[in-house]
């Protein structure tokens, strides 16, 4: 199992409760399948980008789980034959750990790689 990111952009003319139940039904799809939720938002009505279709504004909902490949395929096919999700986009989600790169030695003055260009310059 990995974990996913999935965000949805729900039509503008559904109303609080009709999303909350969108997103219930969703998270227990993924539960049903034996994933299970780390993190479910709805992040509200938005202002889009651009329009898609006729809407001018979505209603974001943001879910992060773990869940099998299988899961993930019957989301995206309830997903896109759903007439209230505008877009979906999951994604594979990875803990990044930040790396440190390590600071090069500044070389200190008269160090050897200057005297070599002074002395060519002299030559």
């Amino acid at each position: 199992m990995q974990t996913y990111e999935t965000v949805l952009i729900l039509k503008p003319a559904m109303s609080d409760p009709e999303v909350a139940e969108f997103v219930e039904k969703t998270k227990q799809q993924i539960t049903a399948d034996g994933g299970e939720i780390t993190t479910q938002e709805i992040w509200g009505r938005r202002k889009l980008t651009h329009m898609i279709g006729k809407a001018r504004e979505g209603v974001y909902a943001y879910f992060k789980y773990r869940a099998g490949g299988s899961t993930v395929k019957k989301l995206n096919h309830t997903f896109s034959i759903s007439d209230n999700v505008m877009r979906n986009m999951t994604v594979v989600s990875r803990d990044r750990k930040l790396k440190v790169k390590p600071k090069k030695a500044k070389a200190a003055p008269g160090s050897a790689g200057e005297r070599s260009a002074s002395a060519a310059a002299q030559a």
